[in-house]
């Protein structure tokens, strides 16, 4: 069983634990009416990492730790600015599997071993606000540092920490920051006691030989390669920080990490001409098995947000039937299974496998000559290939006549969409307005596009519901109106259509790609 907190925290180099003269008073700093002591903790933490340092790459941390009021195991990922989250396990001898499992997008299954000890006397001091409310926790800690992985080496400094209660304002942080300016107290050179032990103790050196350490593929500043290779490592780094939210179900991360790969995708088929196709498209056929298995929790969650925005919507006097616990037992039944297929594919070899070929697609990525050149028609030109397989599935679609092939056809055209504006996120940087112009109006044409398709899938389910319902001698009523105002959505989005392909197709917009 684990438990999971936010903690939004920073750290300060200090000259001395022992001597705390230098500390400034901070009463009265950002709301704190006092400061109490509350005494001393000894802290023993051992740091679990793999071989080749794949979580502390990452900027997550495991570590082991007696001592203090929250003893076991910790598995630290990183959150946006001061904030990471703590993820806890009880006190048990080897890695709990929870934490292993929600480390897997790290350390791609690695072993992890113990890479270095951290011991700490921490004097522990709280600041209390109006009411005797709790603030912060602010922390100054004697450390010793210890590798564990053969030389033993040994390091030893002073820091201090302050770390916000939870519902503070995180603009107590800045005024407690310009306090200890004042009186010299610079921010911690290291992010983290890990950071700094790894390096102190040359804990941090790879148990790799020479030959096994890839060396890193230097690309030419402002390259073609560069910006599609930067904007591939940023998706990359998306779907394994997701990875762990995934696993835990948290809103909207199963969306999320299902773009990351869309995206992947994209950029490795629209820049071929940057990325040789004979190693980016097998791994482009295992990000799209894996958005394949992603797609049916996530199918289920917009679904179920639509289903029930629109029953929600209708008068009272047309509501007959249990239609919201026919609406909860169908939901029930699908996400549990959706989820469940969702950890099988995380929990695969198959998984692994793409992780591992993604890190040497970062590694040692298979660039072509014209990686090399600036990317202005490089880009623009993959950008514009995208952009003509839109035109024709849109001139397809709108050809065809009414019913599933017209459905099956605008599909298509949606998923041309989203590659078109995939293509262009790479070259915001080179292209600038008319990359950035161009997307947008891509993004709208998707965005009646999936409407509709969202339409076209609700449909079914409502047939599937109605069905379900009358064979358990309800009405169907609820399902049938609701049928028909999602078949009004879709004649409307598809004429809505015109309008928005209009403006995404000005032929002076993508001239001035080229230029």
């Amino acid at each position: 069983m684990t438990e999971s907190k936010q903690e939004t925290e920073r750290k300060y180099d200090v000259p001395s634990a022992d001597d705390t003269t230098w500390l400034p008073d901070l009463t009265g700093v950002g709301g704190v009416t006092s400061v109490v002591d509350h005494g001393t903790q000894d802290l023993d933490a051992v740091y679990y990492d793999t071989d080749d340092l794949r979580l502390a790459g990452t900027s997550a941390t495991l570590r082991r730790r007696t001592g203090g009021t929250d003893a076991g195991w910790h598995l630290k990922l990183p959150l946006s600015g001061d904030s990471r989250e703590e993820i806890h396990a009880p006190l048990s001898d080897t890695v709990p599997d929870a934490l292993r499992d929600l480390a897997l997008s790290r350390t791609r299954g690695a072993e992890l071993r113990p890479v270095v000890r951290i011991r700490s006397t921490r004097a522990v001091r709280q600041f209390v606000g109006f009411g005797g409310k709790v603030l912060a926790e602010l922390s100054i800690d004697a450390v010793r540092a210890e590798s564990v992985r053969g030389a033993g080496t040994r390091a030893g400094w002073s820091e201090m920490a302050v770390e916000l209660a939870d519902d503070t304002d995180p603009d107590l942080l800045d005024a407690v920051e310009k306090t200890f300016g004042r009186s010299g107290i610079d921010r911690a050179h290291s992010p983290s006691k890990l950071a700094r032990a790894l390096a102190e103790t040359e804990a941090g050196a790879p148990r790799l030989s020479a030959q096994q350490v890839p060396e890193r593929v230097a690309l030419a500043p402002g390259s073609s390669g560069e910006e599609v290779l930067r904007y591939t490592e940023e998706q990359i780094r998306v779907l394994v920080h997701l990875d762990p939210a995934v696993r835990r179900d948290l809103p909207d991360s199963v969306h999320r990490m299902r773009v990351a790969c869309r995206r992947l995708r994209s950029v490795l088929r629209s820049y071929r001409s940057v990325v040789d196709r004979e190693a980016a498209d097998p791994i482009r056929e295992e990000l799209k098995w894996l958005g394949n298995e992603l797609a049916a929790e996530r199918d289920q969650e917009v679904l179920l947000e639509r289903l029930t925005s629109r029953i929600e919507t209708l008068p009272p006097e047309l509501l007959f039937g249990p239609v919201t616990a026919r609406l909860q037992i169908w939901d029930v039944t699908t996400s549990s299974e959706a989820h469940l297929r969702t950890l099988d594919a995380l929990n695969s070899p198959r998984y692994l496998a793409l992780l591992d070929s993604l890190a040497t697609l970062t590694q040692q990525p298979p660039l072509r000559t014209k990686a090399s050149r600036k990317p202005s028609n490089v880009m623009a030109k993959a950008i514009l290939k995208e952009y003509g397989r839109l035109a024709r599935r849109v001139a397809h679609a709108v050809d065809v006549p009414p019913g599933t092939d017209r459905d099956t056809a605008l599909h298509e055209a949606r998923k041309a969409a989203k590659r078109t504006r995939y293509a262009t996120e790479p070259a915001h940087d080179s292209l600038r307005k008319p990359a950035k112009r161009l997307g947008k109006r891509v993004k709208a044409v998707q965005k009646v596009l999936g409407d509709h398709q969202d339409s076209v899938v609700a449909r079914d389910a409502l047939r599937e519901l109605a069905l379900a319902a009358h064979a358990a001698g309800e009405t169907g009523f609820v399902w049938g109106l609701l049928y028909g105002q999602e078949e009004a959505i879709a004649e409307a989005r598809e004429r809505e259509l015109a309008a928005v392909w209009e403006a995404a197709s000005r032929g002076a917009l993508r001239r001035a790609l080229t230029r």
